[in-house]
Protein backbone atom coordinates (compact mmCIF):
# COMPACT_ATOMS: atom_id res chain seq x y z
CA UNK A 1 0.00 0.00 0.00
CA UNK A 2 2.90 2.31 0.81
CA UNK A 3 4.37 1.71 -2.72
CA UNK A 4 0.98 2.52 -4.31
CA UNK A 5 0.78 5.78 -2.36
CA UNK A 6 4.31 6.72 -3.41
CA UNK A 7 3.41 5.93 -7.02
CA UNK A 8 0.27 8.06 -6.71
CA UNK A 9 2.23 10.91 -5.12
CA UNK A 10 4.89 10.83 -7.85
CA UNK A 11 2.26 10.88 -10.59
CA UNK A 12 0.42 13.71 -8.83
CA UNK A 13 3.62 15.73 -8.58
CA UNK A 14 4.37 15.27 -12.31
CA UNK A 15 0.82 16.32 -13.29
CA UNK A 16 0.94 19.42 -11.06
CA UNK A 17 4.38 20.28 -12.40
CA UNK A 18 3.19 20.14 -16.02
CA UNK A 19 0.10 22.24 -15.12
CA UNK A 20 1.95 25.00 -13.26
CA UNK A 21 5.22 24.63 -15.19
CA UNK A 22 7.24 23.86 -12.06
CA UNK A 23 10.11 21.46 -11.78
CA UNK A 24 9.14 18.25 -9.90
CA UNK A 25 11.66 18.70 -7.09
CA UNK A 26 10.66 22.33 -6.48
CA UNK A 27 6.98 21.42 -6.44
CA UNK A 28 7.61 18.46 -4.13
CA UNK A 29 9.46 20.75 -1.74
CA UNK A 30 6.52 23.16 -1.64
CA UNK A 31 4.12 20.31 -0.89
CA UNK A 32 6.32 19.00 1.96
CA UNK A 33 6.56 22.53 3.43
CA UNK A 34 2.76 22.87 3.31
CA UNK A 35 2.32 19.54 5.10
CA UNK A 36 4.77 20.55 7.84
CA UNK A 37 3.03 23.90 8.34
CA UNK A 38 -0.33 22.17 8.58
CA UNK A 39 0.97 19.78 11.23
CA UNK A 40 2.52 22.65 13.22
CA UNK A 41 -0.67 24.75 13.17
CA UNK A 42 -2.78 21.74 14.18
CA UNK A 43 -0.44 21.03 17.09
CA UNK A 44 -0.67 24.61 18.29
CA UNK A 45 -4.46 24.51 18.18
CA UNK A 46 -4.64 21.38 20.33
CA UNK A 47 -2.13 22.44 23.00
CA UNK A 48 -3.20 24.61 25.94
CA UNK A 49 -2.30 28.28 25.80
CA UNK A 50 -0.24 29.92 28.52
CA UNK A 51 -1.62 33.20 29.89
CA UNK A 52 1.03 35.87 30.07
CA UNK A 53 0.47 38.16 33.04
CA UNK A 54 3.44 40.41 32.34
CA UNK A 55 3.31 42.28 29.01
CA UNK A 56 5.91 45.06 28.75
CA UNK A 57 5.45 47.18 25.62
CA UNK A 58 7.87 49.70 24.13
CA UNK A 59 7.95 51.54 20.80
CA UNK A 60 10.85 53.20 18.95
CA UNK A 61 10.65 56.31 16.80
CA UNK A 62 13.39 57.15 14.25
CA UNK A 63 13.89 60.77 13.26
CA UNK A 64 16.48 63.12 11.75
CA UNK A 65 18.70 64.60 14.40
CA UNK A 66 18.74 68.44 14.56
CA UNK A 67 21.45 69.96 12.37
CA UNK A 68 21.81 66.90 10.16
CA UNK A 69 21.51 66.90 6.36
CA UNK A 70 19.74 63.65 5.47
CA UNK A 71 19.69 62.55 1.85
CA UNK A 72 16.66 60.35 2.16
CA UNK A 73 18.51 57.05 2.00
CA UNK A 74 20.06 54.89 4.73
CA UNK A 75 23.46 56.46 4.37
CA UNK A 76 22.47 60.09 4.49
CA UNK A 77 22.25 62.38 7.47
CA UNK A 78 22.33 61.52 11.13
CA UNK A 79 19.55 59.24 12.32
CA UNK A 80 18.47 59.10 15.97
CA UNK A 81 16.40 56.46 17.72
CA UNK A 82 14.18 57.51 20.62
CA UNK A 83 12.50 54.96 22.89
CA UNK A 84 8.95 55.72 23.95
CA UNK A 85 7.64 55.33 27.47
CA UNK A 86 7.31 51.74 28.63
CA UNK A 87 3.69 50.55 28.90
CA UNK A 88 3.35 47.91 31.61
CA UNK A 89 0.48 45.67 32.59
CA UNK A 90 -0.63 43.98 35.86
CA UNK A 91 1.71 44.01 38.84
CA UNK A 92 4.04 46.68 37.43
CA UNK A 93 6.15 44.67 34.99
CA UNK A 94 9.61 46.17 34.47
CA UNK A 95 11.63 44.73 31.58
CA UNK A 96 9.51 41.59 31.68
CA UNK A 97 10.08 40.93 35.41
CA UNK A 98 7.25 41.00 37.94
CA UNK A 99 8.68 43.08 40.79
CA UNK A 100 5.43 43.47 42.70
CA UNK A 101 2.89 40.65 42.98
CA UNK A 102 1.11 41.88 46.13
CA UNK A 103 -2.51 40.73 46.33
CA UNK A 104 -5.42 40.78 48.78
CA UNK A 105 -8.80 39.03 48.91
CA UNK A 106 -11.62 39.99 51.28
CA UNK A 107 -14.52 37.69 52.26
CA UNK A 108 -16.95 37.17 55.16
CA UNK A 109 -18.64 34.20 56.81
CA UNK A 110 -22.04 35.40 55.57
CA UNK A 111 -23.31 37.45 52.65
CA UNK A 112 -26.30 38.99 54.47
CA UNK A 113 -26.84 40.03 58.09
CA UNK A 114 -29.17 42.10 60.27
CA UNK A 115 -28.72 44.29 63.36
CA UNK A 116 -27.53 42.18 66.29
CA UNK A 117 -25.67 39.65 64.11
CA UNK A 118 -21.96 38.85 64.34
CA UNK A 119 -20.03 38.88 61.05
CA UNK A 120 -16.50 37.47 60.74
CA UNK A 121 -14.41 39.07 57.99
CA UNK A 122 -11.43 37.27 56.47
CA UNK A 123 -8.48 38.72 54.55
CA UNK A 124 -5.90 36.79 52.54
CA UNK A 125 -2.74 38.71 51.60
CA UNK A 126 -0.22 37.10 49.22
CA UNK A 127 3.24 37.95 47.88
CA UNK A 128 3.58 36.45 44.39
CA UNK A 129 6.42 38.73 43.34
CA UNK A 130 10.17 38.20 43.07
CA UNK A 131 11.27 40.22 46.12
CA UNK A 132 10.52 40.00 49.83
CA UNK A 133 8.26 42.57 51.44
CA UNK A 134 9.24 45.22 53.96
CA UNK A 135 8.66 44.98 57.67
CA UNK A 136 5.88 46.99 59.32
CA UNK A 137 3.48 46.74 56.38
CA UNK A 138 -0.14 47.69 57.06
CA UNK A 139 -3.64 46.46 56.28
CA UNK A 140 -6.37 49.11 56.52
CA UNK A 141 -10.07 48.15 56.46
CA UNK A 142 -12.79 50.82 56.23
CA UNK A 143 -15.82 49.25 57.90
CA UNK A 144 -19.36 50.04 56.72
CA UNK A 145 -21.63 52.31 58.71
CA UNK A 146 -23.08 50.58 61.77
CA UNK A 147 -20.59 47.67 61.65
CA UNK A 148 -18.49 47.68 64.83
CA UNK A 149 -15.18 45.89 65.38
CA UNK A 150 -15.15 43.45 68.32
CA UNK A 151 -12.17 44.30 70.53
CA UNK A 152 -9.48 41.63 70.67
CA UNK A 153 -10.98 39.49 67.90
CA UNK A 154 -8.11 39.78 65.38
CA UNK A 155 -6.20 36.59 64.58
CA UNK A 156 -3.42 36.38 61.99
CA UNK A 157 -0.94 33.82 60.73
CA UNK A 158 1.79 33.54 58.07
CA UNK A 159 2.38 30.03 56.80
CA UNK A 160 0.57 28.56 59.79
CA UNK A 161 2.61 30.56 62.31
CA UNK A 162 0.61 32.99 64.41
CA UNK A 163 1.59 36.67 64.27
CA UNK A 164 0.37 39.49 66.48
CA UNK A 165 -0.35 42.74 64.62
CA UNK A 166 -0.73 46.18 66.09
CA UNK A 167 -4.42 47.15 66.13
CA UNK A 168 -5.84 50.67 65.89
CA UNK A 169 -9.52 51.61 65.55
CA UNK A 170 -10.46 55.20 64.70
CA UNK A 171 -13.38 57.21 63.40
CA UNK A 172 -17.06 56.53 62.90
CA UNK A 173 -17.70 54.58 60.68
CA UNK A 174 -14.72 52.72 62.07
CA UNK A 175 -11.35 52.49 60.31
CA UNK A 176 -9.40 49.37 61.34
CA UNK A 177 -5.61 49.56 60.89
CA UNK A 178 -3.41 46.48 61.37
CA UNK A 179 0.40 46.80 61.44
CA UNK A 180 2.54 43.69 60.98
CA UNK A 181 6.13 43.67 62.30
CA UNK A 182 7.42 40.99 59.91
CA UNK A 183 7.59 41.33 56.14
CA UNK A 184 5.81 39.01 53.73
CA UNK A 185 8.42 36.94 51.89
CA UNK A 186 8.18 35.56 48.36
CA UNK A 187 5.38 33.00 48.07
CA UNK A 188 4.07 33.59 51.60
CA UNK A 189 0.40 34.06 52.49
CA UNK A 190 -0.98 36.08 55.40
CA UNK A 191 -4.41 35.03 56.75
CA UNK A 192 -6.37 37.53 58.87
CA UNK A 193 -9.77 37.24 60.52
CA UNK A 194 -11.72 39.46 62.91
CA UNK A 195 -15.27 39.75 64.21
CA UNK A 196 -17.78 42.60 63.97
CA UNK A 197 -21.28 43.26 65.23
CA UNK A 198 -24.10 45.14 63.50
CA UNK A 199 -26.07 47.85 65.27
CA UNK A 200 -29.35 49.46 64.11
CA UNK A 201 -27.40 52.24 62.38
CA UNK A 202 -26.14 49.67 59.84
CA UNK A 203 -29.51 49.97 58.07
CA UNK A 204 -28.44 53.44 56.95
CA UNK A 205 -25.19 52.17 55.40
CA UNK A 206 -24.46 50.40 52.13
CA UNK A 207 -22.65 47.40 53.66
CA UNK A 208 -19.54 47.95 51.51
CA UNK A 209 -16.07 47.97 53.00
CA UNK A 210 -12.67 48.04 51.31
CA UNK A 211 -9.45 46.58 52.68
CA UNK A 212 -6.09 47.91 51.47
CA UNK A 213 -2.65 46.39 52.07
CA UNK A 214 0.37 48.67 51.68
CA UNK A 215 4.03 47.63 51.56
CA UNK A 216 6.91 49.99 50.80
CA UNK A 217 8.63 47.34 48.70
CA UNK A 218 5.65 45.63 47.06
CA UNK A 219 3.29 48.58 46.58
CA UNK A 220 -0.39 48.29 47.51
CA UNK A 221 -3.52 46.33 46.63
CA UNK A 222 -7.16 46.46 47.71
CA UNK A 223 -10.35 44.44 47.59
CA UNK A 224 -13.97 45.21 48.54
CA UNK A 225 -16.79 43.14 50.01
CA UNK A 226 -20.48 44.00 50.15
CA UNK A 227 -22.62 42.76 53.02
CA UNK A 228 -26.37 42.86 52.43
CA UNK A 229 -28.03 44.50 55.44
CA UNK A 230 -31.50 43.20 56.26
CA UNK A 231 -33.79 44.97 58.76
CA UNK A 232 -34.62 41.82 60.74
CA UNK A 233 -36.85 42.65 63.69
CA UNK A 234 -36.14 46.32 63.06
CA UNK A 235 -37.50 48.27 60.16
CA UNK A 236 -36.86 51.48 58.34
CA UNK A 237 -39.47 53.10 60.60
CA UNK A 238 -39.04 54.55 64.07
CA UNK A 239 -40.98 55.80 67.08
CA UNK A 240 -41.80 59.37 68.12
CA UNK A 241 -42.66 60.14 71.71
CA UNK A 242 -43.02 63.26 73.83
CA UNK A 243 -45.14 65.20 76.28
CA UNK A 244 -47.17 68.35 76.69
CA UNK A 245 -46.62 69.98 80.10
CA UNK A 246 -46.92 73.22 82.03
CA UNK A 247 -43.59 75.05 82.01
CA UNK A 248 -43.51 77.33 85.04
CA UNK A 249 -39.92 78.56 84.69
CA UNK A 250 -39.93 78.77 80.86
CA UNK A 251 -36.82 76.64 80.27
CA UNK A 252 -38.46 74.08 77.96
CA UNK A 253 -37.93 71.15 80.36
CA UNK A 254 -40.41 69.51 82.66
CA UNK A 255 -39.36 69.95 86.27
CA UNK A 256 -40.81 68.24 89.36
CA UNK A 257 -44.17 69.84 90.12
CA UNK A 258 -44.82 70.84 86.48
CA UNK A 259 -47.89 68.76 85.48
CA UNK A 260 -48.65 67.18 82.12
CA UNK A 261 -51.67 68.30 80.06
CA UNK A 262 -54.13 65.55 79.07
CA UNK A 263 -56.14 65.44 75.82
CA UNK A 264 -53.77 67.78 73.98
CA UNK A 265 -53.70 67.14 70.20
CA UNK A 266 -50.53 66.87 68.09
CA UNK A 267 -50.72 66.66 64.31
CA UNK A 268 -47.92 64.92 62.40
CA UNK A 269 -46.73 65.96 58.94
CA UNK A 270 -48.26 62.80 57.50
CA UNK A 271 -51.72 63.81 58.75
CA UNK A 272 -51.82 61.54 61.81
CA UNK A 273 -53.50 62.89 64.96
CA UNK A 274 -52.11 62.04 68.41
CA UNK A 275 -53.81 62.74 71.78
CA UNK A 276 -51.90 62.91 75.05
CA UNK A 277 -52.74 60.60 77.98
CA UNK A 278 -53.70 61.79 81.52
CA UNK A 279 -50.03 62.53 82.23
CA UNK A 280 -49.54 64.55 79.05
CA UNK A 281 -47.50 61.80 77.37
CA UNK A 282 -47.88 60.62 73.77
CA UNK A 283 -46.13 58.24 71.40
CA UNK A 284 -46.47 57.01 67.84
CA UNK A 285 -44.83 53.88 66.41
CA UNK A 286 -44.08 52.88 62.80
CA UNK A 287 -43.26 56.41 61.71
CA UNK A 288 -41.31 56.55 58.45
CA UNK A 289 -37.70 57.55 59.13
CA UNK A 290 -36.36 60.89 58.01
CA UNK A 291 -37.22 64.48 58.92
CA UNK A 292 -40.56 64.48 60.77
CA UNK A 293 -42.62 67.45 61.94
CA UNK A 294 -45.23 67.58 64.70
CA UNK A 295 -47.43 70.58 65.55
CA UNK A 296 -49.37 71.25 68.75
CA UNK A 297 -53.02 72.15 68.20
CA UNK A 298 -53.49 75.07 70.60
CA UNK A 299 -57.25 74.98 70.10
CA UNK A 300 -57.29 71.64 71.93
CA UNK A 301 -55.88 73.27 75.08
CA UNK A 302 -58.53 74.96 77.19
CA UNK A 303 -56.99 77.70 79.35
CA UNK A 304 -53.44 77.19 78.09
CA UNK A 305 -51.20 78.73 75.44
CA UNK A 306 -47.67 78.13 74.22
CA UNK A 307 -45.10 78.97 76.90
CA UNK A 308 -42.20 81.26 75.98
CA UNK A 309 -38.81 79.57 75.99
CA UNK A 310 -36.08 81.71 77.52
CA UNK A 311 -33.30 79.22 76.67
CA UNK A 312 -33.82 78.07 73.09
CA UNK A 313 -35.37 80.27 70.41
CA UNK A 314 -36.72 77.32 68.41
CA UNK A 315 -38.73 76.29 71.47
CA UNK A 316 -41.03 79.26 70.88
CA UNK A 317 -42.66 77.58 67.90
CA UNK A 318 -45.74 75.38 68.19
CA UNK A 319 -44.12 72.86 65.76
CA UNK A 320 -41.14 70.58 66.29
CA UNK A 321 -38.72 69.16 63.70
CA UNK A 322 -36.90 65.91 64.53
CA UNK A 323 -34.59 63.58 62.64
CA UNK A 324 -35.84 60.00 62.97
CA UNK A 325 -33.37 57.23 62.13
CA UNK A 326 -34.48 53.72 61.03
CA UNK A 327 -35.51 51.75 64.10
CA UNK A 328 -34.73 54.78 66.26
CA UNK A 329 -36.51 57.05 68.73
CA UNK A 330 -37.12 60.79 68.50
CA UNK A 331 -38.60 63.07 71.13
CA UNK A 332 -40.69 66.22 70.77
CA UNK A 333 -41.92 68.08 73.88
CA UNK A 334 -44.31 71.03 74.02
CA UNK A 335 -44.33 73.49 76.91
CA UNK A 336 -47.48 75.49 77.68
CA UNK A 337 -48.52 78.05 80.27
CA UNK A 338 -51.95 79.04 81.68
CA UNK A 339 -53.79 81.93 80.02
CA UNK A 340 -55.53 84.59 82.12
CA UNK A 341 -58.84 86.20 81.39
CA UNK A 342 -59.38 89.92 81.24
CA UNK A 343 -58.93 91.49 84.66
CA UNK A 344 -57.03 88.45 86.05
CA UNK A 345 -53.52 88.70 87.37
Amino acid sequence: MFIDMMHFSANAVRRLGRRFRLRPFRLLGLLVLGILLSISIGGLGSSPSVAQVIVPNQATVRYDAPGSNPTGDEGGGIRADQLSNVVTYPFGAVQGVNTLGLGITKTADKSAAEPGDVVVYRLVVTNQGVVNGNTNFTVVDQLPRGVQYVDGSVTASIGGTAVVPGVQVTGQPQLLTLTFPNGLNIGQTLNISYATTLNPDSLRGNGINTATVTDGQLGSANDSFRLTIRPGILSDCGTILGRVFVDENFDGHQQPGEPGIPNAVIYMDGGNRIITDPNGLFSMANVVSGNRVGALDLSSLSGYTLAPNLVRIEGNSQSRLVRLSPGGLARMNFAVTPTFGEGEE
